[in-house]
């Protein structure tokens, strides 16, 4: 089991650094082919609203998710993505019907295995996805399409979507900072979402802080 935990590390380092690169080349290629460079102000302005909402969020499902899934299937699961919604679910309930727990040497073979399953499903299913209605594209996304409205709020309705799991989460905590932001765009409907949600953070630490000291959340 040694041997296969050094090779795993090994391994999963690289396919990590490597998934890193190429993520990063896809821009510089873009950037490249067309000769249209962003200055580092307008990168920095579409960067850190999302650094503050989701690089955070990377760190605690590292520290959390690791524990549970094991080497082998944390970094399959974090070049793959939807940890949370798929690989999880799925390592945790093959574990479960086995009949081990996690941390063990069972559990990491299994956790593994169930989360390349599952990432090779979700491709499969992606890939027949995109073959299946590319052709019928350009009628749904077209101008005159009676769907184009629709996809205009694709980008509101995708965020709404992932709050929406953390509201649910932590309901109580997620009040304050909703209340703020609202009562803001009420004033100012032309607020920057970069100043909303470094507004939106300072206020539910605040407010998390002073409900967990009078006792109402634990």
């Amino acid at each position: 089991m040694e041997r296969y935990n050094n090779r795993t590390h090994i391994y999963g380092r690289f396919w990590v650094i490597t998934a890193l690169v190429g993520f990063i080349m896809i821009p510089l290629a873009i950037s490249a082919h067309l000769d249209a460079w962003p200055s580092a102000a307008a990168v920095f302005k579409g960067l850190a609203p999302i650094a503050l909402l989701f690089y955070p969020t990377a760190i605690i499902e590292v520290v959390t998710y690791t524990p549970l899934l094991g080497s082998g299937a944390t970094y399959l699961s974090f070049v793959t993505g939807n940890i949370s919604n798929l690989k999880l679910p799925c390592a945790l309930s093959a574990m479960d019907m086995a009949g081990v727990r996690a941390n063990s040497d069972e559990g990491e073979l299994l956790s593994t295995i169930a989360s390349a399953t599952s990432s090779i499903v979700t491709t499969l299913v992606l890939a027949v996805g995109v073959v299946a209605f590319s052709p019928f594209l350009p009628y749904l996304t077209d101008p005159d399409s009676p769907f184009s409205a629709a996809f205009s709020q694709v980008v509101p309705a995708l965020f709404g979507a992932l709050g929406m799991g953390y509201i649910a989460k932590n309901y109580k905590i997620s009040i304050a900072p909703l209340a703020v932001v609202l009562i803001v765009l009420a004033i100012d409907g032309s607020v920057a979402i970069g100043v909303l949600i470094p507004v939106g953070v300072v206020v539910a630490l605040l407010a998390t802080h002073i409900m967990f000291k009078k006792g109402w959340i634990h």
